[in-house]
């Protein structure tokens, strides 16, 4: 059985941007002989029940999470939540329905860093990658912000947080990564790498590119517009060590 596990996977369920079926993921981790997966759809869990019936029924451990905005609502980072135990589910449910109720009905539901505090228990704390709030402030050359950050974070989970690697091929995920290193090591938080994955397999690429301008009104052809690599896809066990 492999021992690399996906703890960062958006299904269909992230609306117009998630593009792997519940019941294809689960295929996926039986076929790859992997023991258990995370799903994290963007701020929410509408597909938590589904997910983890499927994964049950299959043999396979449902990890129940969410990637979520966190900090300023005006430029808010993302940060991805794992539940852990019962008290975890009921913290990111109320964390993710304070979220949608007290945000304005057209902005987009972030977590305050008080809110977090308070409701951190049973929950685990990944770092969110490059869009993460320490890597965009390493990236931005800002290294005591981004320490400020990443202690705050520790302090709210405590050994419950871990920095988040990723590698798709993106510059703020290659500049940030020594110095994100570096900052594990000096504080003990120790490293997890995950593929932020948005679509089943490399071919897919295309397809969900082309959600990605449905969903907001933009054509193709346009550089100036949400993108994700080719490398955002559920990879293997030998692709991901």
């Amino acid at each position: 059985m492999s021992q690399f596990v996906h703890l960062h996977v958006h299904s269909a369920y992230s609306l117009a941007e998630g593009a792997i079926k519940v019941k294809d993921l689960v295929k996926l981790c039986k076929a790859y002989d992997m023991p258990a997966v995370a799903v994290t759809d963007s701020s929410n869990m509408f597909g938590a029940l589904e997910f983890a019936i499927e994964a049950k029924n299959a043999g396979v451990q449902p990890i129940l999470g969410a990637q979520v905005l966190y900090g300023d609502e005006d430029n808010p980072h993302q940060l991805v939540l794992l539940v852990q135990n019962e008290q975890g589910y009921r913290n990111i449910c109320r964390l993710l329905s304070d979220a949608y109720m007290e945000g304005d009905a057209n902005s987009k539901p972030v977590i305050s860093k008080d809110e977090l505090k308070e409701y951190s228990d049973g929950l685990i704390c990944l770092s969110g990658g490059s869009k993460g709030p320490v890597n965009d402030a390493l990236f931005h050359k800002q290294n005591e912000k981004a320490e400020e950050e990443f202690l705050y974070l520790k302090e709210c989970f405590e050994d419950r947080f871990y920095s988040e690697i990723q590698r798709h091929g993106w510059t703020a995920e290659e500049t940030s990564e020594e110095a994100l290193i570096e900052l594990s090591l000096k504080h003990y938080v120790p490293l997890v790498a995950t593929n932020d994955c948005y679509f089943p397999d490399r071919e897919a690429h295309q397809a969900h590119d082309a959600l990605l301008c449905i969903a907001e009104g933009r054509y193709i052809s346009e550089e100036d517009r949400r993108k994700v690599t080719p490398e955002h896809y559920f990879k293997s066990p030998e692709e991901m060590e």
